[in-house]
């Protein structure tokens, strides 16, 4: 896939790496799906030389392993598989031990957290002491889609690289190349639903929102009194939308929420703003809560058709 946006945080990783003293902790920020991991792996190649393809023993990476052996084995297999929803301390152990080895190849070894914002509390303690006293000849590559949730003592010592949003024609000229089967309604879906995220948006592409979009903005348009719209909103996400497909609907539901006070006159934007406000809640709940799939979807639903009747005339 193709990375737009990366010619900045390129120039700036390239010129520590020319100077004289290279800052051993790197940040990497944006939100999901804008080429934060691929570019964390090129990065850290340049780093330790060596190999340019395959495993590379002195790069290590830290990411949410199979939930358990039944995963892994289908993790093994090359298919899709269920993942843990954090990192855990033992991998930041495990990898402090190998910390205590030199780099094999070279004088310098990578170690990379993808995201290092779902790390347990333990584990980002435990990572804290390796940031404060590192190894000599060990970098550090932190992704975070939400770098609030970092530790404050994390963030300080390490250096920001940010990575901006991807405006939407440029998504969309990605959605046509990579997916020229989607047609419009649903690129324009998932370009709303990925607030300027390429990955994110193919991502929704294969999830198909573009019915639910309309639904939405039905919603938010016109109410649903007799909850028929709700209803229809019910079975285009499906009786039991996995965990992927929840998040897409929240996001989606804020993207419309997002347009619609863009749009709308000053006297609804509180009613707007308390909404999206509460999606922003159930986005960062969605993660590690376990949501009843249908009470979540009405829950959504209702919000959006509240807005909807808030909205009408006072007097038709």
């Amino acid at each position: 896939m193709e990375y737009v946006g990366h010619d900045e945080p390129w120039r700036t990783w390239r010129a520590a790496l020319a100077g004289e003293r290279m800052h051993h902790a790197w940040l990497l920020s944006g939100r999901r799906g804008v080429g934060k991991g691929p570019f964390a792996l090129a990065a850290a190649r340049e780093l330790v030389g060596g190999p340019v393809t395959g495993d590379h023993p002195d790069i290590i990476v830290l990411t949410h392993l199979p939930k358990d052996e039944k995963e892994a084995a289908k993790r093994d297999e090359g298919k899709p598989f269920e993942s843990k929803r954090n990192i855990t301390i033992d991998q930041v152990r495990a990898m402090q031990r190998r910390l205590t080895t030199r780099p094999t190849l070279g004088e310098r070894r990578a170690v990379i957290i993808d995201p290092s914002d779902d790390m347990e509390p333990n584990a980002s303690n435990a990572l804290l002491k390796s940031l404060e006293e590192p190894p000599a000849g060990t970098f550090f590559l932190l992704i975070a889609h939400r770098i609030g949730r970092l530790l404050p003592t994390i963030r300080s010592r390490c250096r920001i690289l940010r990575f901006p949003l991807v405006e939407a024609s440029e998504i969309d000229r990605i959605l046509q190349r990579e997916v020229p089967q989607a047609d419009q309604k649903t690129r324009m879906a998932a370009i709303a639903a990925a607030a300027g995220s390429p990955g994110a948006a193919l991502d929704f592409v294969k999830l198909g929102l573009g019915d639910l979009h309309q639904l939405m903005e039905r919603l938010v348009r016109e109410g649903d009194e007799d909850f028929t719209i709700r209803g229809r909103l019910a079975e285009a996400i499906g009786a039991r939308p996995d965990r992927q497909q929840q998040m897409a609907a929240i996001e989606l539901a804020r993207a419309v929420v997002a347009d619609a006070m863009n749009a709308t006159e000053v006297p609804a934007l509180p009613a707007l703003a308390e909404a999206h406000t509460e999606l922003c809640v159930l986005s960062a709940q969605a993660p590690t809560y376990n949501f009843d799939p249908g009470l979540l979807v009405m829950e959504i639903g209702s919000l959006l058709a509240a807005l909807g009747t808030r909205r009408e005339p006072a007097h038709g």
